[in-house]
C-alpha cells in the first residue's frame, strides 16, 4: 500500500470520528441548551451541525478520491457549494446568537446551571484538538487543502468549547446570570471569522471547504 493511499484511508477514518462526535457533541449541547435555556450551549451545538456538515463533505471527497470515481473538478465545484452554504448558515447563526444574547443582557434573563453542558464543552476541549492534528499530518502527506480547511474548523470548534466552558463553569460556580450570554458573544467571534472563510473559499484552501 502506498503512502498516499494509507494516508486518504487514514483521513476517511477520522473524518468518521469526526462524524460521530459531532453528531453527540450537537444532540447534548442543543438538549441541554433547551433545558438550561442556555443561548452559549444552543449556539454551540447548531455550530456543530455545520461542522458536522463540513466533516461529511471532505469525507465524501476523500471517499471519492479512494474510489477514483469522480474527477477533481467535480469534488472542487461540490467543495464550493458546500462551503456556500455553511458559510451562510453560520452568519445566520451568529445574528441570531448577537440578538438573543443582547435580549438576555437587557432583560436580565437568567439560564439555569448545565453540568451536562459543562461535561460536554470539557469534552470537545480534550477530544476535537486530537482529530486536528490527525487532519494537519494526514493533509500534509496527500496535499488536501480541503482536509486542511476541515481541520481549521476544528481548532475554531475547540476555542468555542473552551469559551463554553469558562462561561458555564462561572454560571455553575458564582451564579453570575450574565456569564451565559456573554459566553455566547465571545463564541460569536469563532462563528463569524468560519463563515467567512467559508465564503469566502474559491477552492479548498480555507475553512469547511
Amino acid at each position: 500500500m502506498s503512502i498516499g493511499v494509507a494516508a486518504v484511508r487514514t483521513g476517511i477514518r477520522v473524518e468518521w470520528l469526526t462524524v460521530a462526535w459531532m453528531i453527540v457533541e450537537a444532540a447534548v449541547s442543543i438538549a441541554a441548551g433547551l433545558a438550561a435555556g442556555s443561548i452559549a450551549l444552543i449556539a454551540f451545538g447548531v455550530d456543530s451541525v455545520i461542522e458536522l456538515v463540513s466533516a461529511a463533505t471532505v469525507l465524501w471527497r476523500l471517499r471519492l478520491e479512494a474510489s477514483g470515481t469522480a474527477s477533481p473538478e467535480q469534488v472542487e465545484r461540490a467543495e464550493r457549494r458546500a462551503s456556500r452554504v455553511v458559510g451562510t448558515a453560520l452568519l445566520f447563526l451568529a445574528v441570531y446568537v448577537v440578538a438573543q444574547s443582547g435580549y438576555n443582557l437587557r432583560t436580565h434573563a437568567v439560564s439555569q446551571p448545565s453540568i451536562l453542558g459543562i461535561a460536554i464543552a470539557a469534552a470537545a476541549v480534550g477530544i476535537m484538538p486530537a482529530l486536528v492534528r490527525t487532519k494537519l499530518r494526514v493533509a500534509a502527506e496527500i496535499d488536501s487543502p480541503a482536509l486542511r480547511g476541515d481541520a481549521a474548523c476544528g481548532t475554531v470548534c475547540a476555542y468555542m468549547a473552551g469559551t463554553l466552558f469558562t462561561g458555564l463553569t462561572f454560571r455553575a460556580a458564582f451564579g453570575w446570570w450574565w456569564a451565559d450570554p456573554v459566553a455566547a458573544l465571545g463564541i460569536v467571534y469563532f462563528i463569524v471569522r468560519e463563515g467567512r472563510e467559508a465564503l469566502a473559499a474559491d477552492g479548498a484552501d480555507h475553512c469547511c471547504g
